[in-house]
């Protein structure tokens, strides 16, 4: 009995790390956000590029996921960009405005700017403290652009895995 309580203990000990492997493992798609204006020239050919080239490169294909945002008739997405921009530390005077987790582009030029997308697209999806800034802007929340991850998480659980250790301990006490 001695023995499988110890078992029970290490397992429970053990779990809240297990699950942030897991979590981890499971990498999902980097979000690369296209602030455009209608009819702007610029904005088309990023367009163009993202579906037409990048999306069938076999290395960048699955790696991210494009959203795109309509500035110049919208003013609430007029209004992100520009709460992005200024959370990124930087103005957005224009479109293409182009933000690949905490790495912005403003414009776009096909002999240039291409490579440097695909190396954000690359960096965010391999940084395993990536940090959404659009998502998190939308949300009201301010990022902290060093990467920094939440440990409230992994306190909750732990806190949870210690009180049922206990609990445990405590009610199948040997008489």
């Amino acid at each position: 009995m001695k023995k499988i309580k110890l078992f029970i203990i290490g397992l429970l000990l053990i779990l809240p790390f297990v699950g942030m492997s897991v979590a981890n493992a499971d990498s999902k798609k980097v979000n690369v956000y296209l602030f455009r204006g209608e009819g702007c020239p610029h904005c088309e050919e990023a367009i163009e590029w993202f579906n037409d080239s990048l999306s069938k490169d076999e290395e960048y294909k699955d790696l991210y996921e494009l959203v795109k945002y309509e500035v110049w008739y919208d003013e609430n997405n007029s209004n992100l960009m520009q709460e992005v921009a200024t959370e990124l530390g930087t103005e957005a005077s224009g479109v293409p405005f182009i933000v690949v987790g905490d790495q912005y582009f403003s414009g776009f030029s096909a002999t240039q700017t291409p490579e440097k997308i695909k190396a954000a697209i690359k960096a965010q999806y391999d940084n395993k403290d990536y940090k959404d800034v659009v998502a998190a802007v939308k949300k009201g929340e301010s990022v902290d652009k060093k990467g920094s991850t939440s440990i409230l998480p992994i306190i909750i659980v732990s806190a949870i895995s210690v009180v049922v250790v206990l609990a445990l301990v405590f009610f199948t006490k040997e008489k």
